[in-house]
């Protein structure tokens, strides 16, 4: 004996059993394509970063995060980048004999742009972040200060090319990232192929 089959009622429930199941096998494709992508923390722990410098004032500075570390980027004045050749017999290192920073920062400005300096806010004594301390004359800090940052907890000065001063707890310099300018006001922090780096 045969039955009549209702073909329209078939096609119809093929239709909507086909369409659950590739609704349901987006979804569970979405979370493993999705793990392809850095997650925030990954990227934040060493992906590169894009810094906007255009608003950055000179005699100020912006703070970003890079590999989980403050990043400074100061906008010097011209009266800032004046002073920096005028103290070098007070500093440690004023000629960048340890490696603090890739190799086309290592001029007296510490940087590709004489006007901005890119570097990592963290003291080379214990790890604490200094102060920004951007005034030209600060009685408390030094008879030939030019601005620059201050370690409040043990007393490190840094002049505004990063370069510690004599008799400061820091042995070394502060460290230049590795670093590049994918536009006139755009910095990439974190990647330097196209200064020349391996």
């Amino acid at each position: 004996m045969t039955e009549n089959v209702d073909s329209s009622k078939r096609r119809m429930l093929l239709a909507a059993t086909s369409a659950v199941g590739g609704v349901a096998a987006a979804g569970m494709a979405a979370p493993f394509v999705m793990s392809f992508m850095p997650s925030e923390r990954a990227k934040a722990a060493g992906a590169p970063v894009e810094v906007d410098i255009s608003a950055i004032e000179p005699g100020t500075m912006k703070v970003v995060e890079w590999q989980g570390k403050p990043v400074w980027v100061a906008r010097r004045t011209p009266e800032m980048l004046d002073l920096l050749s005028k103290h070098d017999g007070e500093l440690t290192d004023p000629s960048n004999s340890v490696p603090q920073q890739p190799d086309y920062c290592n001029n007296p400005s510490r940087a590709i742009k004489p006007e901005v300096l890119v570097v990592v806010g963290i003291c080379t004594h214990l790890g604490c972040s200094p102060s920004f301390r951007p005034e030209l004359a600060a009685p408390d800090l030094g008879a030939n200060w030019g601005g620059g940052w201050f370690c409040p907890c043990h007393g490190s000065r840094f002049d505004m090319s990063g370069r510690v001063y004599q008799g400061s707890p820091a042995p070394t310099n502060l460290i230049i990232p590795p670093h590049q300018y994918l536009s006139d006001t755009v910095l990439l922090i974190g990647d330097d192929k196209q200064m020349g780096a391996a």
